[in-house]
């Protein structure tokens, strides 16, 4: 699974938080997409990996600015996660 982390300028408030997490989610077959302006920063888990480009102009699209952007995997979490 792969993690993106996205540092993220021009979020203020939750509505904010869902309008980045709806863009992405249409844009991209995501598994999960949480954002936090606290923090401003945005979290996606997928199978695949997402271009950045394309990230960074659905992000622009939707009046914020990609600042870095951060790749990783993802490890999961819980119980049955550590059993397999």
């Amino acid at each position: 699974m792969n993690k993106i982390t996205l540092k993220i300028d021009g979020m203020v408030c939750g509505m904010c938080e869902a309008h980045i997490n709806d863009a992405v989610r249409r844009s991209f077959p995501v598994k999960k997409v949480t954002s936090s302006h606290g923090r401003g920063e945005t979290v996606i888990l997928s199978e695949g990996d997402l271009d950045e480009a394309v990230l960074r102009t659905v992000i622009d699209a939707a009046g914020y600015k990609v600042l870095s952007v951060e790749r990783g995997t993802a490890e999961k979490k819980g119980l049955f996660g550590r059993l397999g």
